[in-house]
């Protein structure tokens, strides 16, 4: 059954909204940023990273946040890896925070964290991620309302959803809006 969903997921994240095309040529989606005033708050979240220290997406309240949702057999995840990586590069001093959330456990029929963190590691240390890592154990999956990956947030200082990109993002466009919610600061 999760592997039925897993294909179903992965197809609908090949069939969302397509604006354009990435280096890869992987086919990219865009979001539009919602006005300040009508962003909703973005689910809490406490998850563990690999070394077992337990984040909470509420201890980066105050600067803008990108939580990019994942798994390591998902291709287009794997196609806009590098954009998150320079992404996070480029703006870690200037007050952005970018978080990688693997779904793997969920879609990989993985039974436990260890399984999870066995398969995670590894992948995420021969892409580069530099930036937080962090595993889900079905409860982002749940309060984000995930309906395919990869799936990325745009979360400003308040914590609040500022954009939501369904598919394989538009570099550009989310540097764009990463860039307009620092701003508001």
């Amino acid at each position: 059954m999760k592997r039925l969903f897993k294909m179903t997921l992965y197809a609908i994240a090949a069939l969302s909204f397509v604006v354009g095309a990435s280096a890869t040529g992987q086919q990219t989606v865009k979001a539009e940023i919602v006005a300040k005033g009508e962003r909703s708050a973005a689910p809490a979240f406490s998850l563990a990273d690999a070394s077992g220290k337990v984040r909470h997406l509420a201890d980066f309240r105050g600067k803008p946040v990108v939580v990019n949702l994942w798994a390591t057999d998902c291709g287009g995840c794997r196609a806009e890896l590098p954009a998150f990586v320079k992404l996070s590069q480029d703006y870690k001093g200037r007050g952005a925070t970018v978080i990688g959330v693997s779904m793997d456990i969920m879609y990989e029929d993985l039974k436990s964290a260890a399984e999870g963190w066995a398969r995670v590691t590894p992948f995420a240390a021969a892409h580069g991620l530099t930036y937080p890592i962090l595993l889900d154990d079905g409860s982002v999956e749940k309060a984000f309302k995930v309906t395919a990956l990869p799936a990325t947030y745009v979360i400003d200082g308040a914590g609040r959803v500022a954009a939501t990109y369904v598919g394989v993002v538009d570099a550009a466009d989310l540097e764009a809006n990463l860039k307009t919610v620092l701003a508001e600061r």
